[in-house]
């Protein structure tokens, strides 16, 4: 999470209205802490999708609470110079723990485990393939690609349970928090927080 990063979500969360901000170069971690401060100033964490440019796309949408409200005000007080990434609230490790758990479903969720395996296979296929085709010339070239093709296919059933283990602890960790699985429009999974809609 860089302060650039900071003043643009909070530049534009002055209009009131949700917030689609496009990350790129950043962790899980980092995400959630961008979440965080967006619920510092009045705003709920809503979605997280990956682009098909290998961005991120996280949605924060203004939450009407009026806790969400009286934090606002408070924090908009203590630190007014937020929207230069100078000072920002102190992060809660809870907080960005639970946000990361539900940044991990959201993400899990986006593309069916059927559709991920597909997108895997085409992707590492195509790249041996157009690796081998440019070094035809070279048999050592080609057969290590041939080779690390091979490990690779190998490992993705491997990969794929390691992620949906990694999607139900992370499920679990957001039941034990009192959160509730629903399912959107679209047939995603998502996790509600309690009393919530966010």
């Amino acid at each position: 999470m860089s302060k650039k990063q900071v003043r643009k979500m909070l530049r534009q969360m002055e209009s009131g209205e949700p917030v689609r901000l496009i990350v790129s170069m950043t962790t899980m971690n980092g995400l959630a802490r961008l979440a965080f401060i967006a619920q510092q100033f009045g705003y709920e964490y809503a979605d997280l999708a990956q682009t098909n440019d290998n961005k991120f796309a996280l949605l924060v949408v203004p939450d009407a609470g009026p806790q969400a409200r009286e934090r606002a005000e408070r924090n908009r007080a203590r630190y007014p110079d937020a929207g230069d990434g100078v000072a920002l609230p102190p992060v809660e490790p809870d907080a960005i723990r639970l946000l990361r758990a539900r940044m991990a479903v959201d993400l899990g969720t986006q593309y069916s485990d059927r559709l991920r395996m597909g997108l895997a296979v085409f992707f590492f296929t195509a790249s041996a393939l157009a690796i081998g085709f440019r070094a035809r010339a070279h048999t050592e070239v080609v057969l290590v690609a041939g080779v690390v093709w091979a490990v690779i296919m190998a490992l993705l059933p491997v990969l794929m349970a390691y992620s949906r283990r990694y999607r139900g602890n992370a499920a679990a960790q957001l039941e034990a928090a009192g959160f509730t699985a629903v399912t959107d429009g679209d047939g995603r999974v998502r996790y509600v927080p309690p009393g919530g809609l966010g």
